[in-house]
């Protein structure tokens, strides 16, 4: 009988499996988020790291000491959307990260979308 093949390099699901303890998905709240939510550290980056976190959740308070939405985090990580929305969730269970939307309140003004633009702007894609 052989051994088992084990990959030398850890970056596939195996890497993603040991990063969210087996989760697939955020649960609670954070279930909400979307690759548009601006995510922002809430403690100095440059101090000790959290007891048990993981170079990944240091990386991501590390980042976001400037606003940075969870796409552009992936994109940065090499992390895919519900990989990496696992590990802000933990974040933001700890209070190290706080989620934000990316149109602040005051700017909507309660409106909603402009629909006139939007059926321009899909007018003009059908055209091309």
């Amino acid at each position: 009988m052989s051994r088992p093949h084990r990959p030398k390099d850890p970056s596939g699901l195996e890497r993603y499996y040991v990063l969210t303890g087996g989760r697939s998905g955020p649960d609670g709240p954070a279930a909400g988020l979307d690759v548009a939510t601006l995510i922002v550290s809430r403690t100095d980056s440059r101090t000790a790291p959290a007891p048990g976190a993981q170079a990944e959740h240091e990386e991501i308070v590390r980042r976001c000491r400037d606003p940075l939405s969870v796409a552009e985090l992936g994109a940065h990580l090499g992390l895919p959307f519900n990989i990496l929305a696992v590990l802000v969730t933990d974040l933001l269970e700890a209070g190290r990260v706080e989620a934000r939307d990316p149109i602040p309140a005051s700017s909507a003004s309660g409106r909603g979308p402009d629909i006139a633009l939007l059926e321009e702007v899909l007018s003009g894609l059908e055209r091309l």
